[in-house]
């Protein structure tokens, strides 16, 4: 069974927001005492933060569909809904974000950061929102926006100081055992390793992860054996260490050969050749490892490798090893530029930035009109088209934002097509400019001149109060002499 998964791919779904709710305050005597719908509640986000309790991706591999929580719509009495519950998805160190067309959305390294893989949907403004001295009572409210859908791939790469690597059987997995506390399958047969093996070795003040990479074999580079897989670990390492078998029984191989090719394989996968190197031959407690150390020692320190001979079975050579890693990776360390705070960086827009394009295509010889920016395709995502109002209302944001104009700019009729938004989600129709919603038959849009007149029993009161005021100046005018 599968225990180690360092490369998914993973559907998640923002939650989408709470729609607004239209509401007429009423009560006893107050019969219209105006707008009072409150606003839906925001769905909640999908975001992917660093655990470092997490060592694989294995979970997502079982379960890969994940959904954050919806945002509550408003109710009346100024009530607005609850927020959606942000889904937080913990990840192993190392994780690097991709879509799907293998673009780095985001590199996610070091205890706690965090990147919003799915942005939650705004909530509608609730009527009481919606209303201004013009607007008194709005009969509508706005829909709550859909959250983000996204589907991304999450890649591990391991976070160590130093990779271990070799062919197969060469002798890693039992190297990191000894050097750590750390306890792999070891066998004598080969690709006994089937996943990244971490260890913590300590070294006098130095402490240090290293880390034993399998599957390296002729072809790892293209995809052959398990090498692929697995390169990605070496990726972040300051050091590598070439794991030597000196005591092999295959008549075809030998140190030299094996070395070459394994740093062919590197130098073919990319970005490594600024790391340093070091060699380990390993198995000189065999009495014809220990000869043939010796005799490709000098060739190797030719070629300018630091060479150590060690046994991992007799503990051999280990400590000077073990020190030598530590001297590379202080220096590693000491070379990394400081970590600066984190810069927020502030981009406002152009003051005559708009925020739409108007594009003028072909749909079957008719002309289509298409609007692109976020604000026109949320406002269009948000409106209720069952309310002539909130159509209404569309209408005169599109209209105040320069829609209209740049539609006529662009030559755009009466009647031609407009769509807003995308190809594959657009919203279509006959362009009217200036058209009255229906609704403005009344007066002004959104407005309700109910409010404009008297109520009937201030009335009656004002009427009676005057027919007291006409008769007590009849009465002192009246003069009986």
């Amino acid at each position: 069974m599968t225990t180690f998964v360092d490369r998914v791919e993973l559907h998640v779904a923002a939650g989408s927001g709470g729609h607004g709710c239209a509401s007429v305050h009423r009560e006893k005597f107050k019969p219209l005492g105006g707008p009072d719908g409150g606003n839906g509640g925001r769905g909640g986000d999908v975001i992917l933060t660093v655990d470092q309790s997490v060592t694989t991706l294995l979970e997502y591999h079982h379960s890969p569909h994940r959904k954050a929580t919806n945002g509550k719509p408003g109710e009346g009495g100024n009530r607005s809904g609850k927020d959606g519950q942000d889904l937080i998805l913990p990840v192993p160190d190392g994780t690097v974000v991709l879509d799907k067309a293998g673009n780095v959305l985001a590199d996610l390294v070091g205890h706690g950061t965090s990147f919003v893989a799915a942005q939650g949907g705004r909530g509608g403004l609730g009527n009481a929102a919606l209303a201004s001295a013009r607007r008194k009572a709005p009969g509508f409210a706005l829909l709550g926006e859909p959250g983000d859908l996204s589907d991304i791939v999450l890649e591990l790469k391991t976070v160590a100081d130093v990779a271990l690597v070799g062919y197969p059987s060469a002798g890693k997995s039992s190297l990191i055992s000894v050097l750590s506390a750390a306890k792999p399958k070891i066998a004598d047969y080969p690709f006994t390793t089937l996943v990244p093996n971490l260890g913590v070795v300590t070294a006098g003040s130095t402490v240090y992860t290293i880390a034993d990479v399998p599957g390296l074999i002729p072809g790892a580079s293209q995809g052959k054996g398990l090498g692929l897989e697995f390169l990605r670990h070496v990726e972040r390492c300051s050091v590598l260490v070439h794991v030597l078998d000196t005591a092999t029984l295959e008549s075809d191989r030998d140190p030299v050969s094996d070395l070459d090719i394994i740093e062919e394989e590197l130098r073919q996968y990319g970005g490594l050749d600024n790391r340093p190197r070091i060699v380990v031959l390993n198995k000189i407690d065999v009495p014809d490892g220990k000869d043939l150390a010796e005799m490709v020692r000098p060739d190797l320190e030719a070629r300018g490798y630091r060479v150590f001979e060690v046994s991992a079975v007799a503990h051999m050579g280990l400590k000077e090893l073990s020190f030598a890693l530590a001297d590379l990776v202080g220096k590693a360390r000491a070379a990394k530029p400081k970590e600066e705070a984190t810069r927020i960086v502030i981009r406002p827009k152009a003051v005559d930035d708009a925020g739409f394009t108007v594009t003028r295509e072909d749909a079957g010889g008719e002309p289509l009109f298409r609007v692109r920016g976020e604000k026109p395709e949320r406002w269009v995502r948000q409106t209720d088209f069952n309310n002539d109002e909130a159509v209404g209302y569309l209408a005169d944001r599109l209209n105040r934002l320069g829609v209209e104009e740049e539609l006529m700019k662009a030559g755009a009729r009466t009647g031609d097509g407009v769509a807003i938004g995308p190809e594959d989600n657009a919203v279509v129709f006959d362009w009217e400019p200036t058209a009255m919603a229906g609704a403005e038959m009344l007066g002004r849009r959104g407005e309700d001149h109910r409010f404009d007149a008297p109520r009937p029993a201030a009335q009656r009161r004002r009427d009676r109060q005057a027919e007291r005021d006409e008769a007590d100046r009849e009465f002192d005018d009246f003069d009986p002499f």
